[in-house]
């Protein structure tokens, strides 16, 4: 029996259930919307079912038939996949598709670099990369989107494995006029009277306001934000303070104005580095990056931390 579908095809169903709108798909893989939902009908036709309940200016979802062949085909991929780097490994060489994960509140700063140098040692490589939250990146892992994640020590499960690269005490953010912009290191009872702009994101908000729990005191969130710059330029504008532990390379918020940074003392740091799926790094083209991420990224990290 042959088969009248192709990989291209099942990369498109999957990057349109991940983003929920084949727009968004289509920007995500650099094609044309069109060529996208061409692909996606061409499916339908051949499982005979409809994969996507289309809604009006508010993107698709999935029938419950379409999220069976969308996980299936995430498989698919993932065994595709595999057979690229099997080869490779057989060859000597390190190359096919590498998709890396990075936490969003710091893959601006890090990820581009590290790409770049990566390719340029290893240029037979496909690299792809995304940024999300936490929660969304211990899925990649384990649905095998995403071969290798860059992010910290925040609520990790067991079943995956992680490198530490770097240690990352955490620090507070203040803009130029806040009542604490005077003190030179900050604990969490002084800050407990002020307003606190919280970095909303799923698990990271929980490491935040553990600061608090942790000395049985209660935050004043004044506003919620999943968006670093946001938080960043409200901030600076005086709406409150914001907790940080990879420092920008400037001191200016999105829209100009100068935010300060200060330590926060009698928190325990995080932990920045790899995180893999158990045996991830018998694929050569996986463990060549492990290494070249765990020698590139100390000369990278020195500046972003608040010390």
């Amino acid at each position: 029996m042959s088969l009248r579908f192709t990989l291209r095809q099942l990369e498109y169903l999957v990057a349109v259930g991940q983003a929920g709108s084949i727009t968004l798909a289509a920007e995500k893989l650099n094609v044309s919307a069109p060529s996208i939902s061409t692909a996606i009908a061409a499916l339908e036709a051949e499982f005979g079912l409809p994969l996507f309940v289309r809604k009006h200016a508010h993107g698709v979802s999935p029938t419950p038939a379409g999220r069976e062949m969308i996980r299936a085909a995430s498989e698919t991929l993932a065994s595709a996949e595999r057979l690229t780097s099997l080869a490779a490994q057989y060859r000597g060489t390190v190359a096919g598709r590498l998709t890396v994960g990075c936490l969003l509140t710091f893959a601006q700063i890090v990820v581009p670099q590290l790409r770049r140098s990566f390719l340029t040692r290893y240029p037979q490589v496909d690299f792809a990369q995304a940024e999300t939250h936490q929660a969304a990146l211990i899925e990649g892992l384990r649905d095998a989107s995403l071969d290798a994640v860059l992010t910290y020590d925040l609520s990790l499960p067991a079943d995956l494995e992680f490198l530490t690269l770097a240690t990352l005490p955490p620090f507070v953010m203040l803009g130029e006029g806040h009542p604490l912009a005077d003190r030179p290191r900050l604990t969490v009872p002084d800050l407990c009277p002020h307003d606190l702009v919280l970095l909303d994101l799923p698990l990271s908000g929980d490491y935040f306001l553990g600061f608090f729990t942790e000395s049985a005191l209660r935050p004043r969130i004044s506003e919620k934000s999943r968006d670093m710059a946001v938080v960043q330029s409200l901030v600076a504008n005086g709406f409150g303070y914001a907790f940080g532990n990879v420092k920008p390379l400037t001191d200016r918020a999105p829209d100009g104005r100068r935010i300060l940074f200060r330590p926060l003392m009698g928190v325990a740091p995080l932990r920045m580095g790899l995180l893999t799926a158990p045996g991830a790094q018998a694929s050569l083209t996986i463990h060549a990056f492990i290494d070249h991420a765990r020698e590139t990224l100390p000369a990278l990290l020195p500046d972003l931390i608040l010390t």
